[in-house]
């Protein structure tokens, strides 16, 4: 697999870079402080550390927001890196709201996508709904692998007004964690969105985040062919064309909707 790490130059490069970026977005806003869902995750906790560093723990309000499928441990580490940082947070329960939904409209129930992304769009109206009323920022907290091949919600954990880590691949994720202080055992818990009971990235992707990672610096963002990242990084074509596919198939994630060209 493709080595991504930074030295320790680069990686103090980044950091000074996205605290810059996310004290530039509020600037922008006109707000002081930000909103952000923590979810006890990788992404979420390092998005955390880094908007503290930018904008101060009183600036910075985090949402802990627990649905039927989440695990208690992952809610415990989210409440953990609330509390190490010493930041405002909440914890709001998804459940009561999406099941007002699922009685608004039963023939959904039952369907795991649809009811999996009603929760993720929940927890983005409470973000939302939070930082409206503090007039702050909502945060979001996606890397670039998962924004590449559309692994996220649309109007979901999508929903947000900037992505401090967005140019950040998930290996480059986890070593900028580490360098900024996350404790070793949230930087290598294994990812999940948590959108369905026993749900992980890696096993709906079909393939680890190492191997998404070079198939995307090599052929999805690099100039290799197909055959040629196949054999570079020794995975079978399938695999590359598989993330191509990912890739193709959630263009319309990427960019804002579309109108018809005005007529002349």
């Amino acid at each position: 697999m493709i080595d991504l790490r930074f030295s320790e130059a680069e990686l103090e490069q980044r950091r000074e870079h996205i605290t810059d970026f996310i004290r530039e977005q509020a600037d922008a806003a006109g707000v002081d402080g930000a909103v952000l869902g923590l979810s006890g995750g990788i992404d979420s906790t390092l998005t955390s550390y880094l908007a503290v560093e930018a904008l101060g723990a009183e600036h910075v309000h985090g949402l802990v927001l627990p649905a039927e499928v989440s695990s208690d441990e992952h809610m415990s580490d989210a409440e953990r890196v609330a509390e190490d940082l010493e930041i405002e947070y909440d914890v709001i329960e998804v459940e009561p709201i999406v099941d007002a939904l699922l009685a608004a409209y039963p023939d959904a129930e039952g369907d795991q996508m649809a009811v999996g992304n009603a929760r993720a769009r929940v927890r983005a109206v409470l973000n939302y709904l939070v930082a409206n009323h503090e007039e702050r920022l909502v945060l979001g907290t996606g890397n670039r692998s998962e924004a590449a091949v559309g692994y996220f919600t649309k109007y979901g954990d999508g929903a947000v007004d900037c992505h401090p880590i967005g140019n950040l691949y998930k290996a480059q994720v986890r070593q900028l964690a580490r360098h900024v202080g996350v404790p070793e055992d949230l930087a290598t818990k294994t990812p999940t969105a948590e959108l369905w009971a026993d749900q992980t990235d890696e096993q709906e992707m079909g393939m680890g985040y190492d191997t998404l990672d070079s198939i995307l610096v090599t052929h999805i963002d690099g100039p290799l062919s197909v055959d040629a990242t196949s054999r570079l990084l020794e995975v079978d074509t399938e695999t590359v064309e598989q993330v191509r596919e990912m890739y193709a198939a959630s263009t319309h994630k990427r960019h804002v909707p579309p109108a018809p060209e005005p007529l002349s």
